[in-house]
């Protein structure tokens, strides 16, 4: 997994609109949160994704963008942000090469299958494109209110 004062990776992906998003369009910009979540439309997840959403402006004036990824494609982001009012920017990485660069990727057995699932995990990466936080095993409850004072830290 990517760690405290190391390069964030660079990534492009589509939204749920179909656009493509680099991280390197915010580099000397922006502050970036990037919420790494399982499921679309799943109870922790909206939980999660509503709660950023309530707090989008307050991420704003501190000069963050947030982004949630999942493996989830495009239609299935739009379906979840227009079903719950979604704010947050949603960003489909299907093949998991964005997780797997992030290290975000765990393998899981159920019913004596295994598979490869997201371990929730949100990274805060700095306008130079430098991670300063990396929240795992996050509870979605309370989390964006946890991300956002980091974020906060950096902007003083």
């Amino acid at each position: 997994m990517i760690q405290t004062g190391q390069p964030a990776p660079d990534f492009t992906l589509p939204d749920a609109d179909m656009n493509e998003v680099s991280l390197k369009d915010y580099i000397g910009r922006r502050h970036v949160v990037l919420c790494f979540y399982p499921k679309d439309d799943t109870p922790g997840c909206t939980l999660e994704a509503l709660e950023f959403s309530d707090m989008l402006s307050e991420f704003d004036k501190a000069g963050a963008e947030v982004m949630g990824i999942s493996r989830d494609n495009c239609m299935s982001h739009a379906a979840f942000r227009d079903k719950h009012g979604l704010a947050v920017r949603l960003l489909a990485d299907v093949d998991g090469e964005v997780c797997r660069a992030y290290g975000v990727l765990r393998q899981v057995e159920r019913d004596g299958k295994a598979f490869e699932v997201i371990a929730r995990t949100t990274f805060v990466i700095d306008k130079d494109g430098i991670v300063r936080h990396v929240f795992e095993d996050v509870k979605p409850k309370g989390h964006a209110e946890q991300v956002l004072a980091r974020v906060q830290d950096l902007a003083a």
